[in-house]
């Protein structure tokens, strides 16, 4: 255990960021005893580990560029209230994930001319984060007829679980079958995978959930990264199924 006499000091400084780090990122719970037992020198290699590589990630200053846009935006929509406004205002609360927001944003976005199906399937991003899933439904119903495969085909992944959230499984399982046939997006095998176990198609589900922890292995350390989310979840529902 470190020091904590010095705790103010620099390599006090480094556990609380290391700390501050571990509970955004949630990695392997391990690495909190490292940090809590070696200290300063645990924190260092934490931060050396998890969260250096975190700068070669394509996206990992467009935080700034973003911060800096959504007050130009919030202040011009006072005298331009345009769609195109609100669309670029509404994409930055869904890159923040303040769901709320970004539906109020695209909400004020679409008008009876809106002839793009972007914001339509934007605002249902947010409806479906809000458990919105009947008002997000004819939005992912409009986007999937206008373009199946939208969104790197995330749309259609979307769309099978609102079916299944809004009570329709046997739509749920039919868009789930067709979109997973060539998707490997995490986020809709591991959905697929929630909507085989919740139907007793347990044994289909083990071995979805297996193939999403067995990919794992071949992504490039950024991808590791924020798809962690996902296959921790896909772990915890793993183990939960009976062997």
């Amino acid at each position: 255990m470190f020091n904590f006499g010095g705790f103010f000091g620099i390599g006090g400084i480094l556990v609380i960021v290391a700390i501050v780090h571990f509970i955004r990122k949630r990695p392997d719970f391990y690495w909190l005893w490292i940090i809590l037992f070696l200290g300063p020198l645990g924190a260092l290699i934490y931060l050396a580990v998890e969260a250096l590589p975190e700068l070669t990630d394509p996206g990992a200053f467009k935080f700034v560029k973003r911060g800096s846009r959504k007050r130009e935006l919030e202040s011009a929509i006072v005298d331009n209230p345009s769609a195109g406004n609100y669309e670029e205002l509404g994409q930055i609360y869904l890159d923040e994930e303040k769901w709320a927001k970004a539906k109020d944003a695209y909400d004020r976005a679409i008008s009876s001319r809106t002839d793009s199906v972007d914001p339509f399937y934007r605002r249902a991003v947010a409806e479906m984060e809000l458990g919105m899933y009947n008002e997000a439904l004819p939005d992912l119903e409009r986007t999937v007829a206008e373009d199946p495969r939208y969104d790197f085909q995330r749309a259609g992944g979307l769309l099978a679980f609102a079916y299944w959230k809004t009570a329709q499984p046997e739509r749920a399982g039919q868009m789930f079958e067709a979109v997973t046939r060539t998707s490997t997006l995490t986020e809709t095998q591991y959905h697929y995978a929630e909507f085989l176990a919740a139907q007793g198609r347990k044994a289909e589900a083990r071995q979805l959930l297996d193939s999403i922890l067995s990919k794992r292995r071949n992504m490039p350390g950024f991808q590791k990264r924020r798809e962690r989310p996902w296959f921790r979840k896909t772990k915890a529902l793993r183990d939960s199924l009976p062997a």
